[in-house]
């Protein structure tokens, strides 16, 4: 029995200077069994050959979609049986926010070396179950799309102009979420339009089960089954453990200032903010012509074809936090 599988994607952003390091540090850990996918379309034939090893931790290395793909497949699957090990994500990635929800930061080496400290010690204080959120267009009988943080609104039109237009200048990675997120106030503050900023987002109408029904338009979308969450979002208190958390930001100067200043001093979900909307529930849809990003991944909605989102049974991951 392997104690760590490793599934890597050389074709991420990440490993393209990342890879040969990991690849040297494989081959001096033995007990390491090392997998890489040419494509995400090869990650079922992967798992099912490292399903035959029984290792104790399975790890990704990759993106966000190489880790939506791994997850999505993992829980179909059915690889591991019942009893599948417990999942530890590099942060190798361009956000990083399931690595970051589960205490991998910095060096991925390094976080890689831990993870194999744990994995000769007793795992248990170390583990910790997250449920994911599955998507899918509302249809009987079709396998769901898995994943742990939705953008969508004004954010999804956002991810899709840093991927489109600022990641391609090279930048570090932090320079380029900053300079997004300003694109995106000017924008939307002061009703700027060019070619050169983020679109105008559409309305698009919100359901949550038990929760009402939300309708307008958003400038941020955020939906997430993740704990650490993102612009200093304090969790919502109460409800279901792991159920689905929604944050909604109405598209208005007044909206956006009061929510970003909210965020800057961390007590965003504390006190009301007129036009910020923060729900937890067991089922969302996402009604009318927008787009929305799953783990890096995009997906559409139409008039008569909603994206439906509910969460999973509970999968283990392995927090270097703990």
């Amino acid at each position: 029995m392997a104690r760590v599988a490793l599934l890597s994607n050389p074709n991420s952003t990440g490993n393209r200077s990342l890879l040969p390091r990991i690849r040297a540090f494989c081959a001096e850990h033995r007990d390491v069994f090392h997998y890489e996918v040419e494509d995400v379309a090869q990650i079922g034939d992967a798992l099912r050959t490292i399903a035959r090893v029984r290792p104790k931790i399975l790890v990704i290395n990759g993106g966000d979609g190489t880790v939506q793909a791994t997850l999505t497949e993992l829980y179909h699957g059915d690889h591991f049986g019942v009893t599948p090990p417990p999942v530890a994500v590099l942060p190798n990635g361009k956000t990083n926010l399931i690595a970051l929800d589960l205490g991998a930061v910095g060096d991925p080496l390094q976080a890689l070396a831990r993870i194999m400290e744990i994995a000769g010690e007793d795992m248990a204080p170390h583990i910790v179950a997250r449920e994911l959120i599955a998507l899918t267009h509302g249809e009987i009988g079709a396998r769901p799309v898995l994943g742990m943080f939705l953008g969508g609104a004004g954010l999804a039109d956002s991810m899709l102009y840093c991927r489109n237009k600022i990641y391609p200048l090279g930048l570090p990675n932090g320079l380029s979420h900053l300079l997004t997120g300003l694109a995106l106030l000017v924008s939307m503050i002061f009703g700027i339009r060019a070619a050169f900023l983020p679109p105008k987002s559409n309305p698009i109408s919100v359901s949550v089960i038990k929760g009402g029904v939300l309708t307008g338009t958003f400038a941020v979308m955020i939906v997430t089954t993740l704990h650490k969450l993102v612009l200093g979002w304090k969790q919502a208190q109460g409800g279901t453990v792991g159920a689905l958390q929604l944050m909604m930001v109405e598209q208005n100067a007044g909206s956006l200032v009061g929510a970003t200043l909210a965020s800057v001093f961390g007590r965003l979900g504390r006190n009301p903010i007129k036009g910020l909307h923060i729900e937890r529930g067991d089922e969302i849809r996402i009604e009318g012509s927008s787009s929305v990003i799953l783990d890096g991944e995009l997906f559409e909605s139409r008039a008569g074809r909603p994206i439906v989102l509910t969460p999973t049974a509970p999968v283990p991951f392995l927090s270097l936090a703990a």
